[in-house]
């Protein structure tokens, strides 16, 4: 074999070698580890920078962590701050109605799992959606001249050094890469995460919590939690919920790169007053959506008791456990086919009608538009008193407990 021949060769070699292992010489396992870690990185990214900083400005960050936030999400995703930021705003300024650019609700659960990501990119090429909900996101020379511009050449760049990293099988990691915001944001969370799961408060809209830890999508995963407070850099409300993307918030602010500017609220509570107030009014409207959780676990406990009874004497339960299911739900978000049980549950049972309609004139203080504030705080005290007398252990101590209220 002459010298032409064995250079060859040896090139040949070389290339196979390199298109095996890449430069780092990773096993499979280790290119699956820092295939993950990198897409972790880019869920994080969307969650801090383009959701709760940029969408929502819940937090404010250093330009340092904000313009690592970009350049990431412009290598591993192509996203324009300025048209994610647009679609998101409007998609909670038109929740579940008609402009709603993804919703399960408007366009059915199907085609937003399945085609969220096309749902999204059609919504950015509408100039008016940009021009009314993407006001104060980066304009500097960076994101006009490569951001926004070039935005194929960073997902071209990360191919690049995917394959420089781990030979042919990071193809592989940036095909993933490019799959993983598409599936997790367009179609989980945007679909499923008004579709299935569990529900902390009664939103408005049909928003779910998927999971009570939200890891894998950064804390995404507690969207009814989000609907409801959704300017609050925190997304986890209750003792078994995690956010893991307020934990690396918590570590951005510790080091000076992130500050936090809202929170989810949280009742205080202080000694029990005589007669509600105008403050006691206050710190009900303010915290309005853990007082009707706070309520709806009183109805739940109302129905148990009410169940328990109707298993003492060997009758039928079936309506009943619905009502325990359903009757603490806003009547909008009950199915149809569930409201003929309510109705005969709420009939054979007057504690639980009592509970309903005792609901419905608690939740009147803050959705009336034309009462005073003195009005609202008698119609208040009316309400204690009424909950106070009406024989129903669960309105009493419920009662009692909003007279402690403080803002």
């Amino acid at each position: 074999m002459n010298s032409s021949d064995t250079f060859v060769s040896d090139l040949l070699d070389g290339l196979v070698a390199f298109l095996s292992q890449g430069l780092t010489g990773a096993h499979w396992w280790q290119v699956l580890i820092a295939a993950l870690v990198m897409t972790h990185i880019t869920i994080a990214s969307v969650t801090i920078y383009l959701h709760r900083h940029s969408a929502h400005r819940s937090l404010d960050l250093h330009p340092i962590a904000s313009h690592f936030f970009r350049f990431w999400l412009w290598m591993t995703t192509g996203q324009v701050t300025k048209e994610w930021t647009a679609v998101h705003r409007k998609h909670h300024a038109k929740c579940e109605r008609d402009g709603d650019p993804h919703s399960p609700v408007v366009f059915g659960i199907k085609k937003v799992f399945w085609q969220g990501a096309e749902l999204y990119r059609a919504e950015t090429k509408n100039q008016e959606t940009l021009d009314r909900y993407g006001h104060n996101t980066p304009d500097d020379w960076m994101e006009r001249n490569v951001y926004t511009g070039h935005s194929v050449l960073g997902v071209a760049l990360m191919l690049i050094i995917d394959v420089a990293l781990f030979g042919a099988l990071g193809l592989s990691v940036w095909a993933l890469q490019m799959a993983w915001i598409p599936i997790t944001a367009a179609g989980i969370i945007n679909g499923i995460g008004h579709w299935w799961g569990y529900r902390n408060f009664e939103a408005t809209d049909a928003s779910t919590n998927i999971s009570p830890w939200g890891i894998i999508i950064g804390g995404e995963e507690l969207h009814n939690n989000h609907h409801t407070y959704p300017t609050s850099a925190k997304l986890s409300v209750k003792p078994y919920e995690f956010d893991i993307g307020w934990l690396y918030i918590s570590i951005l602010q510790s080091l000076g790169l992130a500050t936090v500017k809202k929170l989810p609220p949280k009742m205080a509570f202080g000694d029990v007053k005589p007669v509600a107030d105008e403050k006691t009014l206050e710190a009900i409207i303010a915290n309005r959506y853990e007082v009707m959780d706070g309520y709806a676990r009183e109805m739940r406990a109302a129905c148990q008791r009410e169940l328990d009874g109707v298993k003492s004497r060997s009758a039928d339960t079936a309506v009943l456990q619905a009502a325990r299911r359903w009757l603490h739900r806003d009547n909008d978000k009950v199915p149809a086919e569930v409201k003929p049980q309510l109705e005969r549950a709420l009939a054979e049972h007057p504690v639980l009608e009592k509970m309903v309609t005792m609901r419905e004139e608690l939740r009147a203080l803050w959705t009336g538009t034309n009462a005073t504030r003195e009005q609202l705080a008698a119609d208040l005290q009316a309400w204690c008193r009424r909950a106070e007398e009406s024989g129903i252990a669960a309105l009493r101590d419920f009662s009692i407990q909003l007279r402690s209220a403080r803002a």
